[in-house]
């Protein structure tokens, strides 16, 4: 069992639904629904909170949380399910790519041992605020990329408009 507190789930856990989702929107070039963004966003939040107080080992929890995230943007934001799984696999690695960017700073230019931060759920939540503004930076300039290009579509009738 992977606990959560809950300022870990409002520091950390919230926010990132709420990127992951945008994150899915923006690589999948489709105009946000803003109604079927803020409730994917909190059923992926609280989706991911309970599936790590699940009796499983840790890695299973990545695998179910993209397993709802893959089926939240199907079946709430009306993305096809290729163009939701292309759009989960980026955003996983970006947001990898953003942790490890974070670590790196933490610990090069900080010169703060790791193991004392993952020690304390507090540290580790704010200490990881700013690999999720890092994520949060690529995916606003990726998204109003797309804007300013007209690239974005929109969905009608649980279609992707072209």
């Amino acid at each position: 069992m992977l606990k959560i507190s809950m300022f870990e789930f409002l520091i950390r856990g919230v926010p990132e639904a709420f990127l992951f989702i945008f994150a899915a929107y923006a690589f999948s070039k489709v105009k946000i629904d803003y109604k079927r963004y803020f409730i994917s966003a909190i059923l992926l939040s609280v989706a991911a909170c309970m599936i790590r107080f699940l009796p499983i080992q840790y890695g299973v929890n990545t695998i179910l949380d993209i397993s709802v995230f893959i089926i939240l943007i199907v079946n709430v934001n009306r993305i096809e399910i290729i163009t939701s799984i292309k759009s989960v696999i980026l955003t996983i690695i970006i947001e990898y790519v953003c942790e490890g960017i974070n670590v790196l700073i933490i610990q090069v230019i900080f010169k703060i041992d790791m193991n004392y931060i993952f020690s304390n759920s507090r540290l580790k939540a704010i200490y990881g605020i700013p690999s999720l503004i890092i994520f949060g930076i690529v995916l606003l300039f990726y998204y109003t990329s797309l804007k300013k290009r007209k690239e974005l579509r929109g969905i009608k009738n649980g279609k992707i408009e072209l």
